[in-house]
């Protein structure tokens, strides 16, 4: 009867008892593919069971993670995404709503005063005048020009024109001081506001204002008409608002 030595499994080869080293220091590393260190699975075969990978051949190994892992799947995924989105959404309306243009009014306040010279032949006025320029965007306005003509009965008696007037603060309103120089040298305009026998020498001016600004990068033109009356016969015309 041939009984079994110690260390061998029914009667089979017996178990080698020279083992390499080597194997003896690799078990006390996890098995390869195994999550939880159990004893299923093989040793890598990357690390030899080190648990590090030979210099120099970071840039040749790729990692394997397996589909089970909890790093593959984060935690408030859907509460993550919607905070971003709603975060954008947000700020994308706040960008539309500082910068999109807004409407720059230009609007004749009233007639300060105006001065009569006759000479022979013509009629010179100095009318002077009053406006506002309201900026309703949340970007300052350069002014890049303004100009204004004045004409009686369709027919242009003088014009004005400024390039050096400051800009617009946003949100704000400016009035300005505006000077128009008027030459009437028809006949007919000359003998009205000179007569003596009538008292009252009132023309009807209108005004016709152009004013080009530029904001946000991009340059726009307002223009405006407007009518005034003045006295033409002497220098009795009050200060009264444009209507």
């Amino acid at each position: 009867m041939v009984v079994p030595r110690p260390g061998s499994i029914d009667g089979g080869e017996p178990e080698l008892r020279g083992a390499p080293e080597s194997a003896k220091a690799l078990k006390h590393f996890p098995p390869y593919g195994s999550m939880s260190g159990g004893p299923s699975g093989d040793t890598c075969p990357t690390c030899r069971g080190t648990g590090r990978i030979p210099r120099g051949q970071e840039a040749q190994l790729v990692a394997v993670i397996p589909c089970n892992d909890v790093r593959l799947k984060p935690r408030r995924t859907k509460l993550y995404v919607c905070v971003s989105m709603a975060g954008c959404l947000l700020l994308c309306c706040l960008i539309l709503f500082f910068f999109f243009p807004r409407s720059v009014t230009l609007k004749p306040v009233s007639v300060l005063s105006v001065m009569v010279y006759f000479s022979p032949g013509t009629v010179d006025m100095k009318v002077t005048n009053l406006i506002n320029i309201t900026n309703e965007n949340f970007v300052p306005v350069q002014i890049a020009e303004f100009s204004m003509q004045g004409l009686v009965a369709r027919t242009v008696m003088g014009k004005t024109r400024i390039t050096n007037m400051t800009a617009l603060e946003p949100r704000s309103q400016r009035s300005y001081t505006i000077h128009l120089d008027l030459s009437l040298k028809d006949s007919g305009l000359e003998t009205y506001c000179k007569s003596t026998t009538i008292k009252i020498h009132t023309l009807f001016l209108e005004l016709q204002m152009t004013m080009n600004i530029s904001y946000l990068s991009h340059i726009e033109q307002l223009s405006l008409d407007t009518f005034e009356y003045i006295d033409c016969g002497t220098n009795s015309t009050v200060p009264h608002p444009v209507r």
